[in-house]
């Protein structure tokens, strides 16, 4: 059985003049010990999915509208307050984007790890800071540092204070919205290696959200390629990376810079990506897509499996057809 199971998720951010489609029926499944690789450009839904895991979505204007999520045998989104209070970091935790944004910057970073601690575990104050202290070892930062600020550390050092606040209680999940964004080349390669260093030491699951091919490579055994709030193509890292199937997948790995050939030019997707506000009743992304057919305009494509484990939201492969 699946650690995290989330089925037909829904998500809209719901205004007065118009209804934002973030997120529109995903479905996808994580094993224990599992990273999985949340993949699409800026806007595809890839935060909202996080947040809905998190039972977090901000409402108003944020609306579950359907779907569940399992974790471990239990529902996320059906939890009072007080067992949410409980889940998030003991069960789920989730690294933001900005760690300037996520760290408080009038208590020490030692407070910030021991308070974590404090409200999952039945510690004292002194207890807490020990384990705080180890925790701040564990990242790589020596303890001697406990009572220093946010403003006080690098952006590296940031990015580690916070994977050890999310990490103080051990969680089942850990979901990491784009970590590494902010950092520069060599940093970046420091925090992946930490990343899969503590995913293995605690055998914690993750979804690991980015827009960054190399960083799935790097870190994923499983990856969901969304675009417009659907997960378009979703198998394993091998899939992925020997076997992309939809345009939109193909156009994302066209897009890179290739060590093996000679390229004169990059080829981009061409166009943009459809207004969530306004989605097209057909496949979202067919205007960009140069192998599109009349039925893509009109109807929305199923998965078809290509193979074990191996899916694809296209018309192209619905009746065992390849582009």
């Amino acid at each position: 059985m699946a650690l995290l199971d989330v089925n037909n998720l829904t998500i809209y951010y719901e205004k007065e003049d118009s209804v934002v489609k973030a997120v529109n029926n995903i479905s996808f499944g994580l094993n224990e010990g599992e990273t999985m690789g949340l993949v699409g450009e800026t806007g595809a839904g890839k935060t909202t999915t996080a947040l809905g895991i998190m039972n977090l979505v901000p409402n108003p204007p944020g609306k579950i509208k359907t779907g569940k999520v399992i974790l471990d045998g239990k529902d996320v989104l059906s939890m009072t307050k007080k067992e949410l209070s409980l889940y998030h970091g003991n069960q789920a935790a989730m690294i933001f984007q900005d760690p300037m944004t996520s760290l408080n910057p009038i208590m020490t970073v030692g407070d910030q790890i021991a308070e974590t601690i404090r409200h999952h575990d039945k510690l004292s104050r002194a207890e807490a800071y020990i384990k705080a202290a180890k925790m701040l070892e564990t990242v790589g930062i020596d303890s001697s540092r406990m009572l220093e600020y946010p403003h006080q550390f690098s952006g590296g050092m940031k990015q580690r204070v916070v994977i050890a606040i999310a990490l103080a209680c051990n969680p089942r999940i850990l979901l990491a919205d784009e970590p590494t964004t902010a950092l520069d080349v060599t940093i970046q390669a420091q925090m992946l290696e930490l990343m899969n260093e503590l995913k293995a030491k605690f055998n914690t699951s993750m979804v690991m959200i980015t827009h960054d091919l190399g960083v799935v490579a790097e870190m994923c055994d499983k990856v969901s390629i969304m675009y417009a709030g659907r997960i378009v193509e979703y198998g394993t890292l091998e899939h992925i990376f020997e076997n992309a199937s939809h345009p939109y997948t193909r156009g994302l790995f066209d897009s890179l810079p290739s060590l093996n050939e000679d390229m004169d030019r990059l080829h981009p997707i061409s166009g943009m990506m459809p207004d969530p506000t306004r989605l097209p009743e057909g496949c979202a992304f067919c205007p960009r897509c140069e192998n599109r057919k009349d039925i893509c305009l009109t109807v929305q494509p199923a998965d078809t499996e290509l193979e074990s484990g191996h899916s694809v939201k296209c018309h192209l492969f619905a009746s065992g057809g390849e582009v």
